[in-house]
């Protein structure tokens, strides 16, 4: 060997990032959550069969504050309030999101009174 001979280069191995890429995919495969996603029927106005019947039943959400036909009802209470209203939980029930909603809270609503029986809620636009 003489001094003046550069030495020959080696060409980097490719199987420390394989095995770091694989590893990566497997952490991240075992780490995410697959299909629980939160799925709640929804009617929205117009598309559900059937006349309206019985009492006015319209629940104004907003940010602050939940109203029954006007009438500020909490929210543990409004399934109670309802019930006053309807002949079975079939009934239709209007939601009527207000300015300032959040979604949160609209579905907090909804799961409210779908714990208590009613299914046929009906999610109207909220102008004013």
């Amino acid at each position: 060997m003489t001094f003046g001979d550069p030495p020959a280069r080696r060409r980097p191995s490719l199987t420390p990032m394989i095995d770091v890429v694989f590893l990566l995919l497997v952490f991240f495969m075992l780490a995410s959550r697959f299909g629980l996603d939160l799925q709640m029927p929804l009617n929205v106005a117009g598309s559900a069969g059937g006349a309206y019947a019985g009492p006015p039943r319209l629940v104004d959400i907003a940010p602050s504050e939940l109203r029954l036909n006007g009438s500020d009802t909490p929210l543990a209470g409004l399934a109670d309030s309802l019930a006053e209203l309807t002949e079975t939980p079939e009934d239709t029930i209007i939601l009527r999101p207000r300015e300032g909603a959040v979604l949160q809270r609209i579905v907090a609503v909804m799961e409210t009174l779908s714990q208590a029986g009613y299914r046929r809620l009906v999610l109207i636009g909220g102008a004013e």
